[in-house]
């Protein structure tokens, strides 16, 4: 049988960052000499190319247009790779890979975001680690020879995600990774374990991409003591088209009388507001719970269930970007497309 091969993609970000041996400073790494810096990578048997984008960003710079590089790129050797490993900063790779998982249907290989805490050229790196198990899961097939994990993942400290339901949660662990809401797919260890049950399983149908994102989008973060002329202010933001509103608990919020006006004229405009819960740990939204979430069911406000804010972000961007018909796009919000939520 042939070898599988997968291409790495580095888009930037601290894990590809090694130690200048004249002046001592981090420079970025030539990902072309990847097996000079992990030598262990030439003891698999996987044929491995690589591709850095010409100017790799912080991934706190990290936006719609370039995750429109990254689709667009993955796309354009679809066919020639078994597999995509995506390197990339950690500090929004939640982001992008929830991103990239709206922007490809059907996927039927895998895009395997990873990153590191420390740099490459640093002697503790986790990042070295971190490309070997995010490699050889990208290549790694069933019985059948299929893809074990055809889906945008994120592969951290010895553990596998799906990407739409990760955040990063901690700045200084290695593990720095958390899927409140969703079990993992695979766990590293002597072996690699993989939770079948948990991962998704291809249609069949042809993998397809739209790139379309719209960013008329805000954030509304709710906290005690916060103002009318705040809330008004992100509400009549000019184009506004979506809200994701963090509310307390299960999807808890003000009932004072001018908070619920600004919602109401909010929606009577036509924009979308989308209710998630502000615990990073766990839960879900359960709009009509308690009688402090009645008035935003009747509002029209949009439950997002057990999705995380970042997934609640592009989901809209990717909405709004291809769908027009507002009455469309509250109805898919609701709705799991790439198994983002949990819709009871």
């Amino acid at each position: 049988m042939s070898k599988p091969k997968i291409l790495v993609i580095y888009t930037g970000g601290t894990i590809g960052m090694i130690q200048d041996e004249t002046t001592g400073s981090l420079k970025p790494f030539d990902f072309h000499n990847i097996y000079d810096q992990i030598p262990r990578l030439a003891f698999y048997k996987i044929d491995i190319d690589t591709y850095s984008f010409q100017k790799p960003i912080d991934s706190s710079d990290m936006n719609p247009l370039f995750w429109k590089d990254i689709a667009d790129k993955i796309i354009e050797n679809y066919h020639l790779y078994d597999g995509f490993v995506i390197l990339h900063g950690t500090d929004t790779m939640g982001y992008s890979a929830s991103a990239l998982s709206f922007m490809f249907k059907n996927l039927s290989k895998p895009i395997i975001f990873t990153g590191s805490q420390l740099p490459l050229g640093i002697a503790r790196t986790d990042g070295r680690n971190n490309i070997i198990n995010a490699i050889e899961m990208a290549a790694a097939k069933d019985e059948n020879g299929q893809a074990m994990v055809p889906e945008v993942t994120i592969c951290f400290e010895n553990q596998l995600y799906r990407g739409n339901r990760t955040h990063k949660n901690n700045a200084e662990d290695f593990n720095a990774f958390a899927s409140p809401n969703y079990p993992m797919l695979a766990r590293i260890g002597v072996d690699i374990k993989y939770y079948k049950e948990n991962i998704y399983v291809p249609n069949g149908q042809p993998t397809s991409v739209c790139t379309d994102m719209d960013t008329n989008i805000a954030i509304l973060k709710l906290f005690p003591g916060i103002n009318e002329a705040t809330v008004s202010a992100i509400l009549n933001i000019e184009g506004l088209k979506g809200v994701v509103m963090e509310t307390y608990g299960s999807g808890n919020a003000s009932q004072s009388q001018w908070f619920t006006d600004e919602l109401q004229q909010a929606v009577n405009k036509g924009i979308i507001i989308m209710d998630v819960t502000q615990c990073k740990g766990g839960g879900s939204v359960n709009i009509g719970k308690y009688e402090s979430s009645l008035h935003l069911g009747k509002l029209g406000i949009v439950s997002g269930y057990d999705i995380i804010t970042e997934t609640a972000i592009t989901k809209m961007m990717h909405l709004f970007g291809t769908e027009t018909d507002n009455k469309k796009i509250k109805y898919l919000l609701s709705k799991s497309l790439r198994g983002e939520m949990t819709v009871e």
